[in-house]
């Protein structure tokens, strides 16, 4: 039963929401089995965090629950030297390390230079949708794309590169996405990129560096041309290594456009599936704010993220040695019945409503007022239109992020 919890293909059929439940009431720290599946091998197994109120905790204590020692994928990096290199990432760094990266960045995700987009947002949203059949998770991966490359000044023509290494890495346990190539038209710059990309036997990890050599050459070649006022200039101007550089192109890269890219359309499916909850955001629209926080609570786009222990500790009565990897279920903690009255109801006027999608502590996710302006954008618009599923969702295999491969809908104008 544990190894459920672990294998990708068990959230190819939905997140276990049930066995999520009974380990909270029966073992809410406990160990996880990590068996070899496809061509990955067999991992050592990890300490399972399943209640909110120990996830919060682990999230918050970076001094025992590091970020850095391991890293924050739940797969062990393959070598001595990809964990060097990505533990440059500020996702994968401790304070006082974390609290410098995140400060050269952080100017680009304030609220005022937020709401500096919201009207360019906006209208990007208004021109998504069009009458007829289609695939809404392609639809919808075009905001988060777009956002980030105005954001980071890649050219219109490169857009679709973001796209493309993005599927690469959040999709890699899964056939359909992990060879996704969709970049067409590019720039000389995209051209010198598209061929550098390595080609790679099964099982290599697509986090680390020789994985993604194509991402890093264009990283390198947009730098040559970056303003001094946009983010890129803020890295080359903030002092970093040049693999701190490199991570920090894949974070923006990558996170800032997966986290939309399954929420957009995790949060449609939402209404979908209750479609009272539909009628009662047509009827009363001042809630889209509530909504959307209800759909990132009860669809959250990341599952879980690792820490590893540094010193023996205890956690929800288990021994916990140095050195042992500790992950936390954010699905889990978003449908505690101790925080979340009758969690397993989708309700878009919950509140408060305590979710940790978008994390907790220092790590807390900086693009998070970002994406909450475009799901606000996306669904705000999407209330102009009738929409009904055309066909079963299927569901991206991972057991990191909560995505939705294809959403096939209908959407009709309202009268």
């Amino acid at each position: 039963m544990l190894e459920e919890v672990f294998l990708p293909s068990t959230y190819g059929a939905g997140v276990p929401y049930e066995l999520f439940a009974r380990l909270r009431r029966e073992a809410p720290v406990c160990r996880i089995p990590e068996p070899a599946f496809g061509p990955w091998r067999e991992g050592p197994g990890f300490w399972g965090v399943f209640g909110h109120a120990d996830v919060r905790h682990v999230l918050r204590t970076p001094s025992d629950f590091s970020s850095h020692l391991g890293a924050t994928q739940i797969r062990d990096p393959d070598t001595p030297a990809d964990l060097a290199f990505v533990q440059a990432m500020m996702l994968n760094t401790d304070p006082p390390e974390h609290g410098r990266l995140r400060r050269i960045v952080a100017a680009a995700f304030t609220p005022r230079a937020v709401r500096a987009l919201e009207r360019t947002v906006a209208e990007r949203a208004a021109a998504l949708f069009s009458a007829g059949a289609c695939d809404f998770v392609e639809v919808a991966a075009d905001l988060p794309v777009w956002t980030l490359a105005h954001v980071m000044g890649v050219p219109e023509r490169d857009r679709r590169l973001l796209y493309d290494w993005a599927s690469r890495v959040i999709g890699y346990q899964d056939e359909e996405y992990a060879g996704l190539a969709t970049a067409e038209d590019l720039t000389p710059m995209g051209r010198l990129a598209l061929a550098a990309r390595p080609t790679l036997r099964p099982g290599v990890n697509p986090r680390s560096r020789a994985a993604l050599a194509d991402m890093f050459c264009y990283a390198h070649a947009l730098a040559g041309q970056a303003r001094d006022d946009s983010v890129m200039g803020a890295m080359l101007a903030g002092g970093l290594t040049e693999a701190e550089f490199e991570n920090m192109f894949f974070l923006f890269a990558v996170a800032g456009n997966e986290t939309l890219r399954n929420g957009v359309p995790g949060g449609l499916l939402c209404l979908l599936e209750h479609l009272e909850e539909f009628a009662r955001l047509r009827r009363e629209p001042a809630l889209i704010g509530s909504a959307v926080e209800e759909m990132l609570r009860f669809w959250p786009p990341v599952m879980d993220f690792r820490r590893t222990a540094t010193r023996d500790l205890e956690l929800g009565g288990q021994r916990i040695r140095a050195g042992e990897k500790v992950v936390v279920y954010h699905a889990s903690a978003n449908r505690d019945e101790t925080v979340f009255p009758d969690p397993d109801r989708f309700d878009i006027a919950r509140t408060p409503n305590d979710h940790v999608s978008f994390g907790f502590g220092p790590h807390v996710c900086l693009g998070a007022h970002l994406a909450r302006v475009q799901m606000r954008a996306v669904f705000a618009e999407l209330l102009r239109w009738r929409v009904r599923l055309a066909g079963e969702p299927v569901r991206l295999v991972s057991n990191f992020q909560n995505g939705l491969k294809h959403l096939p809908v209908v959407l009709e104008p309202m009268t």
